[in-house]
């Protein structure tokens, strides 16, 4: 199994195994029941700085990916940093479902995110 995403605004089931909320912010429209949550992991989310820059836009969306990639980078190198804390997880749980609240499926942190994890030996399901 591993790491899936998928929109935090989609219906749990059971299937989703373990799940993280992997935004900075909470989720409008997003009740803590609705969520059903196990964790909220938002030191993986990108930067408040870098967020705020990228406003969602795809043109932009490589840089953002790139940028996005240094800060996970540089957080895993602090042993007990949230990237390595998320990789534990993987070992952890059969499934780890990374919750995330943008609209868009394909150009999001989380596809980045998933991406990331997989370059750093976690098992990944697209």
């Amino acid at each position: 199994m591993g790491f899936v995403i998928k929109r935090v605004y989609d219906p749990a089931v059971a299937a989703d195994g373990y799940r993280v909320l992997v935004d900075r912010l909470w989720p409008r429209g997003v009740s803590k029941a609705r969520a059903a949550l196990d964790e909220w992991a938002k030191e993986v989310a990108p930067s408040p700085e870098l967020r705020s820059e990228w406003h969602h836009h795809r043109e932009r969306f490589d840089e953002f990916a790139a940028r996005y990639r240094a800060e996970l980078d540089e957080a895993e190198r602090d042993a007990h940093g949230a990237p390595s804390a998320l990789l534990k997880l993987g070992t952890a749980h059969d499934r780890v479902t990374l919750l995330f609240g943008a609209h868009d499926e394909r150009v999001n942190h989380a596809v980045v995110l998933l991406d990331w994890l997989a370059e750093h030996g976690a098992a990944v399901e697209r």
